[in-house]
């Protein structure tokens, strides 16, 4: 097969192989799955892992990997044609919902097939009391009827809502500090999963959390804060996902991997 040359982004040249491309939409635990399942599954065909940028030491996957973002569902649509995509699958977080309506737009400009690849969500069991909301500002809006003492486990990007909460104490924890403004009363914690249920048992009881704020992010790398909580009668105030607007969907890697195959050959 013969070369052709693109723009690397930087302003350079690049020669880029002929070949089928895969665009992994990424940042999960799936997404590295997937990017290392479909280099053994499809030897001859480009695997791009894209990374939002969002922390600044990733835990990067197999293969070739960009980091930034496209410029919007324009840049994105213009990508993955300079770039022959052959089809796209978005395996980012549930709650990275701006990143995965650009993927719709852009796939349905470009007429590349998209697949959202999405691990379930999580379901209550009995002993659990999950308060449900549809976003941080309705989460934080409730908190102060459910708890004074709040573990908070949103992630970085999402503190402001909370910060006005001044008669309530949270314990924030997150991979990296957060970038806005944080409530008057919080101590930090900056940690990456997968966690132990008997250390998140023996830290909410160190810090007397009496209510958890988290979103429905599905898995087992964070899931053991709600068995802790069902085990301490703790309540959880739990942010929904937006809904997927991706016209396919599957939730296993396996199942990522067969759709995969089934449009790159």
């Amino acid at each position: 097969m013969g070369d052709r040359k693109t723009d690397d982004g930087r302003g350079g040249v690049r020669a880029v192989a002929d070949r089928r491309t895969v665009l992994i939409l990424g940042g999960t635990a799936d997404a590295r799955a997937l990017a290392a399942r479909l280099a053994d599954a499809l030897p001859d065909a480009r695997i791009v892992s894209s990374l939002a940028g969002r922390t600044s030491n990733p835990v990067l996957p197999r293969g070739e990997t960009r980091i930034g973002g496209f410029g919007g569902a324009a840049g994105l649509a213009t990508w993955l044609a300079a770039e022959r995509v052959t089809a796209v699958v978005d395996a980012t977080h549930p709650f990275a919902a701006r990143i995965s309506a650009n993927a719709v737009t852009a796939c349905g400009e470009a007429d590349v097939p998209l697949l959202r690849l999405q691990r379930p969500g999580w379901t209550p069991e009995p002993g659990d009391d999950w308060r449900h909301v549809g976003s941080a500002t309705a989460a934080a809006a409730l908190l102060p009827e459910v708890g004074r003492r709040v573990f908070l486990t949103t992630g970085r990007m999402e503190t402001e809502p909370y910060a006005h909460l001044d008669d309530l104490w949270f314990l924030l924890r997150s991979v990296e500090a957060p970038t806005g403004p944080v409530p008057r009363h919080c101590e930090l914690l900056l940690a990456r999963g997968p966690f132990d249920v008997a250390d998140e048992i023996a830290l909410m009881r160190r810090h007397e959390v009496d209510v958890i704020v988290t979103k429905d992010s599905g898995g087992t790398l964070t899931a053991a804060k709600l068995r802790a909580a069902r085990a301490l009668r703790i309540p959880v105030v739990m942010i929904d996902r937006p809904e997927v607007t991706a016209d396919q969907q599957v939730a296993a890697v396996a199942d990522a991997v067969e759709w995969t195959q089934r449009i790159v050959a």
